[in-house]
Parts: structure tokens; C-alpha cells; sequence
């Protein structure tokens, strides 16, 4: 690492160019290519999949995206004269705008059911040519445009739909802008250089922009969800800030010990740098952790938000030192270099709060060691309630038009029609035709069900389709239990003595579908993401006691973010009121995105934290200065951390998007809770009541165990200094040092 420093530093202008035509590259590729990013949600061999696939074969026209446009009248009725003139006319123009199929509407004698009972309601079928996904804005947006020119006194138009929802404003990069400056002003805070508080952010902005661009290129190769170079960015800006600013941290440490700058430089990389590329690569782990689900839509996922942290370790180890090249003795202040060269290099101690908070730790282990764990239960209680499912444009803030459609179609048709259900068959004789004739009339005697479509055949007779509306909106769990009782119960009777296989799909059951295969594959997935975190935490620090505490605070930390999540979000305390519309089940894919990344960003903390702990014990071998020490060095730049990356990830709630503010906020509470309260709290008391107990490993693994480490290659022989010197279980047993200041390393 340090010779790979000194080259960047020695070439450093060529190292900025590359980095430059790398992102130069990188987004020139992009916008050539556009984007091809794809939210399907299918899981193949699901009966969802199989009703969608054979809808797709035997109904082609019904596999565009279908929207509504619905009005609502505050005086008289749809069917007046100059309403009816209106619309009319406002639907024949859609009916010709590029990209529509298809406009199906109540006035044309084959929509009567279009028409609320009240008759002041009604709603128009806009099927485009393509799927959602694949709908071009600017034609979304002209039918919109077209429709909303309609309104009038008394007279309310809104649209629903996918393709509409395209057209919803977000907030643009009002959540990256944000964040950035927050971040700004804190490294401000904490260095007192404007020259270095810049490199942080330069070095993650070249880094995230990198990778940003080689996600849209990465969609033409394979499934990527739309939101997955947002979360890219999320994950990207905080953790490449975060990264950039120990490495910083560190090189200003050695400029004040009278380091040269491309030796201080060089320094910080051989040092603090190992941590990062070991953070870095924990985080990546985790990430793709999501492959062992074998799920499509998450493995680009995975590899897109990897191959963010890939590029943001890349920047801060590379980048970073020629950066820090230029700026030279500016990365300090002008007060601090104005002090070096007054009374020359001096130790710089660990004093003030976090020297006093280090030693209040050490008096009250056991009493501040329960504060935490009352603190941590008490934010993961909401997780036991924690429910999948389907949320839809019923949960977008109230100011939007598909939120305003969604509920004028739930208060004039029910809250059924917003989310209907699709069932479709293979036909092969006479017995399935005249079966499926009584199918209809079957399904309206169900429980829970509202309405239902006359059967429709092929052209060829060979496969039909019905709908049936359920009484309740496609996130209540009554819905989810109709779809299962019509599988279980309904369908197979109707369905003995024929040939029929009737599929039910639709967006309910296609999302009760995901989460299930979810669900049934999430213990698996979050025992991998444990046992490699474990593993490599085992073979860095060479103990058993400090995978095992990280794996059950990656544990804690993931259970408060999502009870914080589930309250916001499902339990709706303040949904509304942040602009994040009304509350609802959480979506399917939710937790093992979060759980990845999570579980990534939990293990820097523990590394960084620990690896200084670590230097202090392998230089020692006393537990209780080691830990002292460690804290009290690492506790100011980690909490500087934290605050940059909650407020980064805060930012993004900005983005107008529910799935990235859920993002944004339990990734906030997580590292909230691991900075303040797990990594500065409960690790160092757990670690001064097991003592020399936190660096035991026995012997026989000891030997077989592979050498990997994130120390400099001083401390590593001071740690074979120490073995050759002492017995483990001397060592175990040694009486504390006396509590004494040090000079941080």
C-alpha cells in the first residue's frame, strides 16, 4: 500500500488525468447508450410469472403498460353534456398520441362500469405500446399534459399509472446537493482547512460520478432495478467521504509529527488505508451476498451498488494522495501549521471529550454496557411487526396526481380497483369452456370479492382471462388472503374434472409471490453475510471474541434501522408530514437490500475502531489501555464520520422517492446507532469486562489459519515480539498497566 502511495504521489498529475478520462469516459459511454433499466419484479416459476408469461403469449396487446385517466365532477354529474364533450374529445387525442395503444372510456358504450354509482366519478383505460419500464417520459408526459388540459371549474382530471408515475417530479439532485454541503461544512469544521475539507468530497464525487455512469452501461448487460444507481449514489457519497476523511485524518496526524508530505501521505495509505480497502471490501461482501438468492432483479442490484464501493476505495487510495500532493502542508490549518513552525513536530495526544468519554467507559463498563442494550431493544421492538407487501401509488404524498387518482378510484369504484387481480388459463375442450363460463359467476359468491369480468378468449380459443376486483386495496392484507384462498380453495374446485390450470396474477400476487421466495431464502442469505463478515474479521484480527461481538452488533444495528423504518414507514409516525406519503407494508425487496448494506457499513466502524485497538494491544498487550487508547483516538473522527454519512443519507429523503427514503432513513438510523451508541458505547464496555479474553485464539487455528492483516508491518512484528515473548495464557493473565496517556501511532 505505502509504495503503491508513493507512486501516485509521484506521478500524481497522471494519476488525476486517468481518473478524470475514466469519469470523462465512463459518462460520455452512458449517454450514448442511455439507459436500460428494468424494475421487473417476476420471479420465474412463481404462478404470478406463469400468469404474466402466458398472458404476455396469448393476449400481446395486453402487454403494454395500462394507466388511467379519471375526473371527478364537484357539481352535477360525468354524464352531463359539456363534461362528456369534454372528455370525449380529450381522449381521442391521447387515442393519437405516439406511443399509446390503445384508450378504452365510459362514453362508448361498452364502459357503463366506468361510472361511478354516484355519477361523479369515471376513469379511462390508456394502454401504452410498451411496458412501463420501457414508455419513453416525454410520451408519458404528453399524455399527462394532454389530460390535465381538460380541467376546468368543477371539473377534476388526474392520471395513474406506471408510465405516469415517470413523469412525477422528484427531487432532482437536491438530495446529492444537500448532502454535500453538510458534509462540507463538517469536515470544515473538523479540519479548519478549506484545502483539505475539499479532497474528501472531490475524491468521492470522482469515484460515485465513475460508477454512476457504468451502472446505466451495466443495465444493457444485465437486470438493474431503476433505483439502483440511486442507491449507488447513497451508499457511494457516504462511504467514500467517510473513507477519504480517515485517510485524510491520518495524513494530517503525520504532517504534525513532522512527516515530509509524500511520506505522510504514503503513511496514511500503508495505515489507515488498509482499513479502508478491508472496510471497503466488507461492504462489497455483504452487497454481493445478494447473489446466493439467485434473484435477477437483486443481483444488478448487488453488482451495481459493489461495483460503486469497488470504485470509491479505488479513488480514496489513489486519488486521494496525489490530491493530497498538491495541497501539501495545506491540508493542515493555518493555526496548526503556524504552531509546527513555531515549536516544531509534537505527539498529539488523546485529549479532551473523547479522552474524558474513553476513561468514563472504562469506570462504568457494565452500567453504560445495559444503557445500550435497553436503547437497542427498544428501537428494534417495531421489527416484530414488520410486514411485505405491496406498496403502491396509495402511499405517494398527497400533492401527487397519481396519489389524487388512486384515491378518486378508491371512493368512487372501491379500493379493489386499484389493484385487480388476473387470472388466465389454457383452454383445450368443451368441459374448460364451459367451466370457465361458471367460473365467473363462482367468484362472485367468494368472500372479499367485489366484482368480476366476463371470461375472454384468444382468437384461437386456446387460453382466457378474467379479472376479478377484491373488496380491499392490493396492500391490505386482505387482499393477500384472497389470493391464497382463491389458489387453495376457489380454483381447484372449479378447475376438477377439466384440463384447466388457472393462474392468479396481478400486482398483488405478483409482490406476495417475491416476498415469499424472499422470506423463505432470507435466513440463508443473512447466514452467509454473517459467517464471510466473521471470517474475515477472524483472519484481520487474529481473535474469536471480536468476530463474534461484530456479528451480534451488525445484528442489533439492522434490527433498530428497520424497527425506525417499519414506524416511519408502515406504522406512518410522520410519513405525511416528511413528505413521504401515507403509511404502508414494506416493500418485499426492502430488507435484503438494507440487510446488505447494512451489515457492510456496520463492519467499518467495528474496523476502524478495532484496528486501532488492536495496533495499541499488539504493541502492549494490555487490554485495558489498548481499548482506552483505541477509543479515545479513533471516537472524534468516527463520530465526524458518522454525522457526514447520516446527513448524506438523510439528504436523500429529498429524492421524492418512498423505496430511497426508506433507504435513506434506516441507513441513517443504522449508522446513528453504530457510531453513538454501539461502536463508542457497548463495543469498548464488552471489551473491558472480557479483558485479555477479546484477543484469544487457540493455538491449532492460530497455525491454520491464513495471514491477512490490517496493521502496518510494524505492528505485525511487534505482534511476533509479543508472541515470542510471552505465553497466550500469560498474557491473559497479566496484571493492567498503570492508566497513562500515549502517543497516538
Amino acid at each position: 500500500m505505502a509504495a503503491l502511495a508513493r507512486w501516485c504521489v509521484r506521478n500524481r498529475l497522471l494519476v488525476v488525468v486517468l481518473w478524470l478520462l475514466a469519469l470523462g469516459g465512463t459518462a460520455t459511454a452512458a449517454v450514448v447508450a442511455g439507459s436500460a433499466y428494468s424494475d421487473d419484479y417476476e420471479v420465474p416459476g412463481t404462478e404470478s410469472g406463469r400468469a404474466t408469461q402466458l398472458l404476455a403469449e396469448a393476449f400481446p396487446h395486453l402487454g403494454g403498460d395500462s394507466d388511467t385517466v379519471v375526473w371527478h365532477t364537484t357539481a352535477g354529474a360525468v354524464r352531463a353534456v359539456d363534461v362528456e364533450q369534454t372528455m370525449t374529445r380529450t381522449l381521442e387525442k391521447i387515442a393519437d398520441l405516439p406511443g399509446v395503444a390503445s384508450v378504452s372510456g365510459p362514453y362508448d358504450g361498452q364502459g357503463p362500469a366506468q361510472i361511478s354509482k354516484d355519477g361523479r366519478t369515471a376513469y379511462a383505460t390508456v394502454v401504452f405500446e410498451d411496458r412501463a419500464e420501457d414508455v419513453d417520459r416525454g410520451e408519458a408526459q404528453a399524455v399527462v399534459d394532454t389530460a390535465q388540459a381538460a380541467r376546468g371549474d368543477g371539473l377534476q382530471v388526474e392520471l395513474g399509472g406506471s408510465a405516469i408515475a415517470l413523469t412525477e417530479s422528484s427531487g432532482g439532485h437536491a438530495a446529492e446537493i444537500v448532502g454535500v454541503v453538510v458534509a462540507a461544512v463538517v469536515l470544515f469544521l473538523a479540519f479548519g482547512s478549506l484545502a483539505a475539507s475539499a479532497l474528501p468530497i472531490a475524491t468521492a464525487l470522482v469515484g460515485v460520478g465513475t460508477a454512476y455512469a457504468a451502472i446505466a452501461l451495466l443495465g444493457h448487460a444485465m437486470t438493474v432495478a431503476d433505483f439502483a444507481p440511486m442507491l449507488g449514489l447513497l451508499v457511494g457519497l457516504g462511504v467514500g467521504i467517510d473513507y477519504a476523511l480517515f485517510i485524510v485524518t491520518r495524513h494530517r496526524r503525520g504532517l504534525k509529527r513532522g512527516l515530509l508530505v509524500a511520506e505522510a501521505a504514503a503513511n496514511a495509505v500503508a495505515t489507515t488505508g488498509r482499513a479502508v480497502v478491508f472496510a471497503g471490501a466488507t461492504v462489497c461482501l455483504a452487497l454481493l451476498g445478494m447473489l446466493t438468492l439467485r434473484l435477477s432483479f437483486l443481483n444488478g442490484v448487488a453488482v451495481a451498488a459493489s461495483l460503486t464501493v469497488v470504485l470509491t476505495v479505488a479513488a480514496s487510495v489513489t486519488l486521494l494522495p496525489a490530491l493530497l500532493s498538491f495541497i501539501g502542508m495545506r491540508a493542515l490549518s493555518r493555526r496548526e501549521r503556524r504552531r509546527l513552525a513555531d515549536h516544531g513536530p509534537q505527539p498529539e495526544l488523546p485529549t479532551g471529550l473523547a479522552a474524558r468519554w474513553s476513561a468514563f467507559v472504562e469506570r462504568h463498563p457494565r452500567l453504560l454496557g445495559a444503557l445500550a442494550l435497553v436503547v437497542v431493544a427498544v428501537l428494534a421492538l417495531p421489527t416484530l411487526s414488520l410486514r411485505l407487501g405491496t406498496s403502491d401509488q396509495g402511499n405517494a404524498p398527497k400533492s401527487a396526481t397519481t396519489r389524487q387518482a388512486y384515491d378518486l378510484l378508491a371512493e368512487g369504484f372501491g379500493p379493489g380497483v386499484n389493484g385487480p387481480l388476473t387470472l388466465v388459463t389454457r383452454v383445450q375442450g368443451a368441459e374448460d369452456r364451459l367451466a370457465l363460463d361458471n367460473l365467473d359467476t363462482a367468484l362472485r359468491a367468494v368472500d372479499g370479492v367485489a366484482s368480476v369480468t366476463p371470461v375472454t378468449f384468444d382468437s384461437g380459443g386456446r387460453a382466457a382471462h378474467l379479472t376479478v376486483v377484491p373488496q380491499s386495496s392490493p396492500q391490505s392484507p386482505r387482499t393477500s388472503e384472497l389470493v391464497g384462498r382463491l389458489r387453495t380453495e376457489v380454483l381447484p374446485r372449479a378447475e376438477a374434472g377439466t384440463s384447466l390450470d388457472v393462474h392468479v396474477g396481478g400486482v398483488t400476487a405478483g409482490y406476495d409471490d417475491f416476498a415469499d421466495v424472499i422470506v423463505g431464502k432470507l435466513p440463508l442469505f443473512v447466514g452467509v453475510v454473517i459467517a464471510l463478515g466473521a471470517l474475515l474479521l477472524l483472519l484481520a484480527f487474529r481473535s474469536v471474541g471480536i468476530p463474534l461481538k461484530a456479528a451480534v452488533m451488525n445484528v442489533a444495528a439492522v434490527a433498530a434501522a428497520f424497527g425506525v423504518v417499519v414506524a416511519i414507514f408502515q406504522w406512518g409516525w410522520g410519513s405525511e408530514l416528511l413528505g413521504l406519503g401515507r403509511a404502508g407494508p414494506i416493500e418485499p425487496f426492502l430488507p435484503v437490500i438494507m440487510v446488505s448494506v447494512l451489515f457492510g457499513l456496520s463492519m467499518d466502524y467495528q474496523v476502524f475502531l478495532v484496528s486501532r485497538m488492536y495496533e495499541e494491544w499488539l504493541e502492549t498487550g494490555d487490554n485495558r489501555r489498548a481499548v482506552r487508547v483505541g477509543l479515545a483516538e479513533t471516537s472524534r473522527v468516527i463520530n465526524s464520520a458518522a454525522v457526514i454519512m447520516i446527513s448524506v443519507f438523510l439528504a436523500f429523503v429529498l429524492s421524492g422517492d418512498r423505496v430511497i427514503a426508506m433507504f435513506g432513513i434506516g441507513l441513517a438510523a443504522a449508522v446513528a446507532l453504530d457510531a453513538f451508541v454501539l461502536r463508542t458505547l457497548l463495543v469498548p464496555a464488552l471489551m473491558h469486562l472480557l479483558g485479555g479474553a477479546n484477543w484469544w485464539l487457540p493455538r491449532g487455528l492460530d497455525r491454520r489459519l491464513p495471514r491477512i492483516s490490517i496493521e502496518p508491518p510494524e505492528c505485525r512484528a511487534a505482534h511476533e515480539r509479543l508472541a515470542q515473548a510471552v505465553d497466550a495464557s500469560h498474557v491473559l493473565e497479566k496484571e493492567p498497566r498503570p492508566d497513562v496517556r500515549d502517543i497516538a501511532g
